[in-house]
Parts: structure tokens; sequence; C-alpha cells
């Protein structure tokens, strides 16, 4: 029975999802990664504070999900839960394992996190990076040079960045993406890159083009986005982030495209796949009827409190039966009202992302049950 009461009436699963479950060829016109979120062990002390521990059966399994349907895999970025619970040790075997595993492309976030909580001397920022991306390159996966809560707090002008980095653009065998991720996403990132970011981003791309493959751009500003990708030299990528206005940057226009590094193609990943493959064939209005439906679920997954965006992507990772429970390492299963989830169902149904309607009513049955809405 596809059919559960929701907070503001009965709801009918269509079963839409069906006609996205099966795999497809990699993707031709444009590169697309989906970063991954993580399965914490339901058996486990994940509550907040505790050391993260993982379902890594089901962690990896979800990754073979993604590149089965053609996207490579960014491993470790923000939608794992960095900041948010996973901690280094949790990160660094991650990434070992990912990389291991992996049948298709991978790229791995290098950060900071395994400094305390507090302020750090630029010195140190630079060490914490370093010895992350040495882990990363050790796997070769490509690295992602994150952005760094440490630095944001210690920085005090655009050339502290510009130091930083350099030096871990010495150190790099081969190419890394820059990262750019918004306040929204993480508000002690406010002021990154300094007082005039865009020339600050500039001016390192352009001193070290050899280096960088692209930039990925989490700032949910499509003008801001196209402006800065007109921008760049080539060929250096960028990589959109940006979880509201993904289908119209990924098609680009007559000046260029985005190519795609998104926490919402872990949620989406069949419908989108679908989507990126008629784009390969030319087929714009298939691309556009398969992607609109899912910008709802989207936008409602990544409104703010933004940073929460992350409980709704294990949710319907749940739904969808990619994994067994509702639990997630910190406790960020409480990250969203169950009026927010509750949306999120009726949405995700919309956008065709639930392959089993009857395995998602089931579980959403139980899950309304738990939050005081008699089925």
């Amino acid at each position: 029975m596809s059919t559960v009461v929701l907070p503001d009436g009965e709801f009918r699963f269509s079963g839409a999802g069906a006609a996205y479950a099966s795999p497809g060829k990699p993707f031709t016109s444009r590169i697309a990664y989906a970063a991954a979120h993580v399965v914490a062990d339901p058996r486990a002390d994940n509550t907040p504070g505790a050391p993260a521990a993982l379902d890594w059966e089901a962690t990896l399994a979800f990754r073979h999900h993604l590149w089965a349907h053609g996207f490579g895999v960014a491993e470790a970025m923000d939608t794992a839960q960095r900041g948010m619970g996973l901690d280094y040790p949790a990160t660094r075997e991650l990434v070992r394992r990912s990389a291991r595993e992996a049948t298709g492309p991978i790229v791995a976030g290098v950060a900071t996190d395994q400094l305390p909580p507090g302020p750090a001397t630029l010195d140190e920022v630079r060490k914490a990076y370093a010895e992350q991306l040495a882990d990363v390159q050790a796997t070769g996966a490509t690295p992602v040079l994150m952005c760094s809560r440490h630095l944001a707090a210690t920085a005090r002008h655009a050339d502290d960045y510009l130091d930083v980095y350099a030096s871990l653009l010495r150190e790099v065998d081969g190419r890394v993406v820059l990262h750019w991720l918004g306040e929204m996403f993480d508000p002690a990132l406010a002021g990154y890159w300094g007082a005039d970011p865009v020339s600050t981003v500039l001016r390192l791309i352009e001193g070290h083009q050899g280096k960088i493959d692209g930039i990925k751009v989490s700032l949910l500003d499509e003008a801001f986005e196209v402006d800065l990708r007109n921008r760049l030299p080539a060929p250096v990528r960028l990589y959109t982030g940006d979880d509201f206005h993904y289908p119209q940057l990924i098609k680009g226009d007559s000046a260029g495209y985005s190519d795609a590094l998104l926490g919402i193609f872990a949620a989406i990943a069949a419908p989108a796949a679908a989507a990126l493959r008629a784009l390969d064939a030319g087929d714009e209005r298939e691309y556009d009827r398969i992607f609109a439906p899912t910008v709802p679920l989207a936008r409602h997954v990544f409104g703010p409190p933004t940073f929460y965006y992350k409980t709704g992507i294990v949710f319907l990772a749940w739904l969808a039966g990619h994994q067994s429970h509702f639990t997630m390492v910190g406790g960020l299963q409480s990250g969203r009202s169950p009026q927010h989830l509750a949306t999120l169902i009726r949405l995700a149904d919309a956008a065709g992302v639930l392959p089993d309607a009857d395995l998602a009513a089931f579980r959403a049955r139980a899950w309304l049950t738990t939050v005081g809405v008699t089925q």
C-alpha cells in the first residue's frame, strides 16, 4: 500500500521514481560529481560530540550507486558532515576506502578539521592542510581544497589566503579543485578570501593555472556564478555547487556552461543522470522536463538554515532504500523538523527520486508514527 497520512492529510505515492531506477552510461558533455553523504552505524554511539562510527558497507554501496549512474563521487565534502559530526580519523578512512573501491572518478576534500576548535596560527593551518593533502594524494583521489574555518578566523587580508594556498599548490602532484563555500552553508566562513574575494580567487587561479582543474562555487547566486565563470582563464572549469539554479547553470548559455559538484545529486541521482544523458543527446526539452520537478525538492532540502540540508539528504536515502535506518553521525537526524521532512516526502515523490513507492510509504508511515502522526 503506497498511501500515508501526512500532517496535512492523506497522500498517495505516484511511483514516478520507477522510471529512473536503472543505471546508465557516463556523461559526455558535462563533468558531474555527486557529493555523497555517510551512513552512520545505527548500533554505535553517534551522539553529538562522539567519534563518528560509520556503516562502511552501506556507505560504500551508496558510492557504487552514484558511479553506476555515471557520476563521479565527491568524497568527504560538507555533505559527508565535515565539521558537523564526521571527525578527521573517520574522514581519512572514508577517503581511503572510497578511493580503493572507486569504479569511476573521485575527488576528495582537504581541510583543516583535525585542528581543535578555536584560534590557530597561519603556520598551523598550513600544516593541517598539508597533512590532509598528503593523505588524499596517497589514495589517488583528486584533492578538493576546501574552505577552512580556521583560515577564515585567522587570515587578516587576501595575501594570507594566497600564501597558504600557494604553499599547498607547490606540494600538489597533478591538479586540484578549489572550493568556495558560502556562509549560508557554514556561517564560520563569512568573509572568506578577504575584502575583495573575486580578485583574490582570480589572482590565485591566474598564478597557478597549471595546478588548478577548476573551482567549485556554492554561493546560491546564479548571476554571480555566471560572471565568475566568464572571467576564469581557460581551461579552468567552474563546478557549480548551486543547489538552487543547477539546471540552467549546467545547461549554460552562448558564453559557456558550468560543470557540477553538487550535494543535491546525492538525492536525485537517477533522474539527474537521465537529464544529463538527454543533454548529451542534444535534447534540451527532455533535460528541462526531467530536472524541473527536482528544483522545488532541492530548494526545500537546502532551505534555511542551509547547513542542515544533510538531514534531508539522509532522510531521502532512507526512503529510497539506500540504507536501512534514519540515524546520522552527531545525532543530526534531529536537524530538521517533522513538518520539513513531511513536505520533503511530497516533493521527493514528484521529483521521481523514490524508486519503490511501497517501500517509501512503509518507511514514511513508520517514521510519521514516531513523530505523532497517526497512520
